[in-house]
């Protein structure tokens, strides 16, 4: 059987999407973790133009992750530009919390799928991102479908025991952002 590699961080939710897609496919694989600011010749090898994570290995021969999610501008911006942003978000959880959920379990129905394995990082991050921001897109009133979802997503046993822990992505995010503030600034 030809052997599956995973390159990632920790941190990243695109990373984790893959690793949620393996496990609930029960494929065996190592897991190597990267350091984005000294990068693994396997990194450098298996994705030269991009040189980024997450990078899925089969038979030493690399598997593209093309799902990426542009939703991340409240982040990473401050003032009106921070408020538009914000607005422009919670509108596509709108779309998902009246579209997309209804009265099901997961995206697909009762088992999770490829939609729920996109948007997992809402699950896991998305806490840990308002805090740091101090910007609540994910209201409980505003968005209960999205909270029942998130609740059934953190309980499946391949999910629940690979998100990160909140208060370490909270640190990371919170350095990340003070980044993102510091260099807009300057």
């Amino acid at each position: 059987m030809e052997q599956t590699k995973l390159l990632g961080v920790w941190p990243s939710s695109f990373c984790y999407r893959v690793i949620w897609a393996l496990e609930l496919k029960e494929v065996d694989y190592e897991y190597l973790e990267e350091n984005l600011l000294n990068k693994s010749d396997l990194l450098l090898r298996y994705n030269p133009v991009h040189k980024q994570v997450p990078v899925l290995l089969h038979g030493g021969k690399p598997i593209a992750e093309s799902t990426s999610l542009t939703f991340f501008a409240y982040f990473h911006t401050v003032g009106e530009e921070q408020a538009k942003a914000t607005e422009e978000a919670k509108e596509l959880l709108k779309i998902l919390e009246e579209q997309s959920l209804g009265e099901k379990k997961f995206f697909g129905g009762d088992k999770i799928g490829l939609t729920d394995i996109a948007f997992g990082w809402i699950a896991g991050w998305l806490g840990a991102m308002e805090e740091a921001v101090g910007v609540k897109l994910l209201e409980p009133d505003i968005f209960p479908c999205l909270q029942t979802w998130i609740q059934n997503f953190k309980e499946v046993p391949a999910i629940k025991v690979n998100i990160p822990d909140h208060s370490e992505l909270l640190a990371y995010f919170r350095r990340l952002r003070n980044m993102f503030i510091t260099s807009a600034t300057i």
